[in-house]
């Protein structure tokens, strides 16, 4: 067993620069510093929230809950409220939105997040997503997977495969929904 061990850790220093020693490896392997995890208000989208804030809770980063919502109008929720029906929430504007972050936020901390920031967001999902990882500098975005596997998704494209796609920053595509 010990020189299993001794294998493992020589085949592992092999894949090292030569000069590299552990306080540079260590360096090389550091986690996240700034995670942005989206938010629709789902539970889909709340599970990816907790899976964030648990990574963020590890690895003592600040996670960043973002929410993206269109400003509406009253025409515009009624028509919302007549085509979404239970979906109609997402396209309320900014007070849905903010109950959603409070939301988020209460799971988040929950789930050990120490350093928790809210974004409310105008403008469309996958983009304002974007946006906000070049404004934060974050290293990591954090999405759940609803979407993906539906015919709307895969004709229509979906956030989570739209910002994989896109994205120069690492993405987590978190399985919650089956």
């Amino acid at each position: 067993m010990v020189e299993r061990s001794r294998r493992a850790g020589a085949r592992l220093a092999g894949t090292l620069d030569a000069g590299t020693r552990p306080a540079q490896l260590e360096e090389q392997m550091t986690a996240y510093r700034t995670i942005v995890v989206g938010t629709d208000g789902s539970e889909s989208s709340y599970k990816a929230v907790e899976k964030a804030a648990a990574l963020a809770g590890d690895a003592g980063s600040t996670l960043i809950v973002a929410c993206a919502y269109y400003p509406t109008d009253d025409r515009d929720v009624a028509a919302a409220a007549d085509v979404l029906k239970d979906e109609a929430y997402q396209v309320r504007g900014s007070a849905p939105t903010n109950e959603i972050l409070r939301t988020a936020r209460d799971k988040a901390s929950a789930a050990g997040a120490k350093e928790i920031v809210e974004r409310a967001i105008v403008g469309e999902p996958v983009e304002s997503l974007l946006n906000l990882l070049k404004e934060t500098q974050a290293d990591l975005l954090v999405v759940g997977n609803r979407g993906l596997n539906t015919l709307a998704g895969r004709l229509l494209g979906s956030v989570p495969s739209d910002v994989a796609r896109k994205s120069r920053t690492d993405v987590l595509i978190v399985h919650t929904v089956r």
